[in-house]
């Protein structure tokens, strides 16, 4: 589902999107119908808008965070600094993408949303880390948590924030998906962060992720 203000972006999305074969936009609203409609249409992804006029992207999420099987949900900006991107996250938000991302590159990202991946802008959570301190400066406390992490933990934890799913991570380094479960259940513990989205932007905070991480799919 897209939430958007603007007729023109949801019909826009909604055009590329249903050329795949694999995905259907069940439906398309504005802030102040959209809890409604996913409510009614319960659907396993939603693009939300961060910034709308007449109910923000930040209060919808908080609504539908609090519905009882909610949707996952990555908040759409154009800008690449945007003040609430840190909030949405922190609200449940399981990533953030700019309107302009290419359409080749979209499918691929609601794919990877509704795997349980971690999608984040390349280009957006630069400038984010760039432009908040608290979020983007490595503190002493954090680096102290990531250094808890065993190899194996670190390993899953950067391909976490690479936005690969519980299964392709287990692919990608032999393991079942069930131990790469129980391995991302105690990142988070140790890591005392509460969602992929979090561990993901302290694994960039600590530097693990290095200068080769910007691509679609995470960082």
């Amino acid at each position: 589902m897209v939430v958007d203000d603007e007729a023109l972006v949801r019909s826009g999305f909604e055009l590329i999107l249903n050329t795949s074969d694999d995905i259907q936009v069940v439906a398309t609203a504005d802030g102040a119908h959209a809890t409604e409609v996913i409510r009614r249409e319960a659907p396993d992804v939603v693009l939300l808008d961060i910034r709308m006029p007449d109910v923000d992207g930040l209060t919808v999420l908080r609504q539908v965070r609090a519905l009882p099987e909610a949707p996952v949900v990555a908040m759409l900006t154009t800008f690449d600094t945007d003040e609430y991107i840190l909030t949405a996250l922190r609200s449940g938000a399981a990533g953030f993408l700019l309107k302009d991302t290419e359409p080749e590159q979209l499918a691929h990202l609601v794919r990877t949303l509704a795997a349980g991946g971690v999608v984040m802008s390349p280009k957006a959570s630069r400038a984010l880390l760039r432009s908040h301190p608290g979020a983007g400066a490595p503190q002493d406390a954090d680096v102290a948590r990531v250094a808890l992490l065993s190899d194996r933990e670190r390993d899953v934890l950067v391909l976490v924030a690479q936005g690969l799913s519980n299964a392709d991570i287990g692919t990608r380094i032999h393991l079942s998906a069930g131990t790469v479960k129980d391995h991302v259940s105690s990142i988070l513990t140790k890591l005392r962060v509460s969602s992929r989205v979090q561990a993901a932007l302290l694994a960039e905070r600590a530097g693990l992720l290095g200068g080769n991480t910007a691509q679609d799919t995470g960082w």
